[in-house]
């Protein structure tokens, strides 16, 4: 392994690697199969992802740190959601959820915009001991 390009890689932007991009596609793609009614676990797991990782890169690398709160919406419309189509068998967002979702997602693509590699990893790593800990919120 080649240890300087590995640790020069992490001060690169993430938009350079062209990752940023599938990502925003796909966290899209999610979004745009709930809102059509047509979203499934793996779409809702997508969301639940994006936004932990959101709410990761503020704490971590301050990156949006001042979009705290609408973060916060973001998961608790998720939540929300969540909880209430486990109950009726069918997840749809109402309108102030999906509109706490979309905000929420245009902060994440912003996170995604300006972070570096490094951020990131330490983001995921950020969210990975948070579920390992117990302290993420469990849907049903």
């Amino acid at each position: 392994m080649d240890t300087m390009r590995h640790v020069l890689g992490g001060f690169a932007p993430v938009r350079e690697h062209g990752k940023a991009t599938t990502l925003k596609i796909k966290n899209h793609q999610a979004l745009a199969c709930m809102v059509a009614g047509a979203g499934n676990r793996d779409d809702i797991d997508i969301l639940i992802a994006a936004m932990n990782v959101a709410e990761a890169l503020a704490i971590v690398a301050a990156l949006g740190h001042e979009y705290r709160s609408e973060i916060t919406a973001a998961q608790n419309a998720i939540f929300s959601m969540g909880q209430r189509g486990v109950q009726k068998g069918r997840f749809l967002f109402t309108g102030p959820e999906l509109t706490a979702l979309n905000l929420g997602m245009e902060v994440h693509d912003a996170q995604l915009d300006v972070c570096t590699v490094g951020q990131l990893e330490k983001a995921l790593d950020f969210v990975a001991r948070e579920i390992r800990a117990k302290r993420a919120r469990a849907i049903a």
